[in-house]
């Protein structure tokens, strides 16, 4: 499991998705652009299951056949803080979406400051190597990335780095839209 998640680090912090749409920066992690991957509905992979330990204690799966919003996030990382208002804010205005975030690089201290001072309230998985269930898919190639699960499981959207309120939206009404 420790060389899971240490390939699945290496992936991370190499940008391996190419495209230029990642920047090392002098945090010594890879941030993304905030650009958007979107896959047409009969090309999509499927997704992992999601479900594991949360930051905030107990645990949680994801239900299957509604849009889920996937944030992958650390506490230290600068355009991680700079979203978490927007998701927040976005988790309430969309309630038939499920948000939830997953923890990487970090520690739970800190994470937890981190969720306390934005007020989060959707769930965060502390189990990182559930990223490498997206291997063949949009993985996850930039601290922050932000991943859009259509209705029927399907992995439609990659955002690599900082999303935008109008950014998020448009992709997500879009995703929202499909039969």
């Amino acid at each position: 499991m420790k060389l899971l998640s240490l390939l699945l680090t290496t992936l991370l912090l190499t940008g391996c998705a190419g495209g230029g749409v990642t920047t090392q920066s002098e945090n010594g992690f890879v941030s993304g652009t905030g650009t958007a991957l979107s896959i047409k509905a009969s090309e999509r992979k499927t997704a992992p299951a999601i479900s594991g330990e949360l930051l905030m204690g107990g645990n949680k799966t994801l239900a299957t056949g509604k849009v889920k919003v996937i944030n992958i996030w650390a506490s230290w990382c600068a355009p991680c803080r700079a979203e978490a208002p927007l998701l927040q804010e976005f988790s309430v205005q969309y309630p038939e979406v499920q948000f939830a975030g997953i923890l990487t690089r970090d520690n739970i201290s800190s994470a937890k400051s981190f969720y306390e001072n934005f007020k989060i309230t959707y769930p965060t998985f502390i189990d990182d190597s559930l990223l490498i269930g997206f291997k063949g898919s949009l993985i996850p190639n930039a601290i922050p990335t932000t991943l859009i699960i259509d209705k029927n499981n399907k992995v439609a959207v990659r955002i690599s780095g900082e999303v935008t309120v109008a950014g998020l939206r448009e992709l997500l009404d879009k995703v929202l839209a499909e039969k």
